[in-house]
C-alpha cells in the first residue's frame, strides 16, 4: 500500500485523558473489538492508560463475521486468559451475556461486599473501543432504548455520557480511540476496510485493492457473484483491472475512486457475506505477540 496511514486528532487524545481520569469511578473495563478485525481494533494505548483494571473483551458484529473464525478467536483469548464474549448486539439476549460475563470477573470482590452487608451494588464499567467498533449500538441494546447517538461512520460520540441499564450496570461511554501511528501498515489497511477510519482520511482506492487481494484467497466468490463477474475473473485479472471492471459494473464507467467507495461499504454493510480479515495465526505478521494479552504493535 503506497499511502502511510497516521493520525491523532485532538479529541482521541483528549479522551485517553478522561479515561484514565474516571478510571478510579468504574469497576470494570469493556474493550470492545470488531470480530473481523480482533487485533487491529485493538488500541494498544488502553494498556497503558488502563492498567490491571479488571476487563471484559466484547467482540463485536459477530453477525458480520464467519462464525467458525470467531470460534477460533474466543479459543485463542481464552488461552490467554482474557475474558471475552462474541456478540451480536441486536441480540436480545446482550444484555444478560454482558452483566453476567462482568459478574464472573467481578465475582470475588462482589462476594467480599456482600459479607460487609452491601449487596445488589451496580456494576461500574467504562466502555472503550476504536471508532466505529459498534460502541453506541451495543450501549442502547444495554440501556433497551435509544441513549447513544450511533452511526455508520468514525467519531460519532465525542464526549463521556453515564447509562443506567436494567441489569444493574451502570455504564461510562466514552470517544473511539485511535493511536498516533501504525508501525504495521496492514493494521491501517484493516482498520480502514471496516470503517474504523474515516474514509476522507485514506486513499479509498488503495483500501479496496487490499480488499481485492483479501478476497482473492479467502472468498472470491463473493466478488464474482455480487458483481456478477466471469468465473475466473480472479486468474485473468490483476487487482486493478478487477476494480476497473467492477467500477464499470457498478454503472460508474471509470470512476474507480466511486467504484471503490461503493466497494468497501458494500463490504462492511455485509453485502459480500460473513467474513474475517486476521485470525489468531496473523499475531506475528501484525506484530501483536505478548502472550500475556497485553497486545502491543510496539
Amino acid at each position: 500500500m503506497g499511502q502511510i496511514i497516521q493520525w491523532y486528532p485532538g479529541h482521541m487524545a483528549k479522551a485517553l485523558r478522561l479515561m484514565q481520569e474516571n478510571l478510579k469511578y468504574v469497576d470494570i473495563v469493556f474493550e470492545l473489538v470488531d470480530a473481523r478485525i480482533p487485533l487491529a481494533s485493538r488500541n494498544p494505548e488502553l494498556n497503558h492508560v488502563l492498567g490491571d483494571k479488571p476487563r471484559l473483551l466484547i467482540m463485536t458484529k459477530m453477525d458480520l463475521a464467519d462464525p467458525k473464525i470467531t470460534q477460533e478467536w474466543l479459543q485463542d483469548f481464552e488461552q490467554r486468559n482474557i475474558p471475552v464474549v462474541a456478540l451480536n448486539v441486536k441480540d436480545r439476549k446482550t444484555p444478560q451475556i454482558v452483566t453476567k460475563a462482568a459478574r464472573k470477573i467481578l465475582a470475588k470482590k462482589w462476594d467480599q461486599l456482600a459479607e460487609r452487608g452491601v449487596k445488589d451494588k451496580a456494576i461500574r464499567a467504562l466502555v472503550v473501543g476504536v471508532p466505529n467498533v459498534g460502541k453506541s449500538t451495543l450501549l442502547n441494546h444495554l440501556v433497551m432504548k435509544n441513549v447513544a447517538i450511533t452511526g455508520d461512520r468514525p467519531g460519532v460520540t465525542k464526549k463521556l455520557q453515564w447509562l443506567k441499564t436494567p441489569t444493574n450496570l451502570e455504564l461510562l461511554d466514552t470517544p473511539g480511540v485511535l493511536w498516533p501511528k501504525f508501525e504495521n501498515q496492514v493494521v491501517g489497511q484493516h482498520l480502514a476496510m471496516t470503517g474504523a477510519i474515516k474514509d476522507q482520511l485514506v486513499n479509498l482506492d488503495d483500501i479496496a485493492l487490499a480488499l481485492l487481494e483479501f478476497m482473492r484467497g479467502y472468498h472470491p466468490e463473493a466478488i464474482i457473484e455480487r458483481y456478477k463477474l466471469a468465473p475466473d475473473s480472479f486468474v485473468q485479472l490483476s487487482n486493478v483491472d478487477l476494480l476497473l471492471l467492477i467500477t464499470q459494473k457498478m454503472g460508474f464507467k471509470d470512476d474507480y475512486e466511486r467504484g471503490s467507495e461503493r466497494l468497501l461499504i458494500d463490504l462492511r454493510r455485509g453485502k459480500l457475506g460473513t467474513y474475517t480479515i486476521e485470525r489468531p495465526t496473523d499475531r506475528e505478521e501484525l506484530g501483536f505477540l505478548d502472550d500475556a494479552g497485553n497486545d502491543s504493535t510496539d
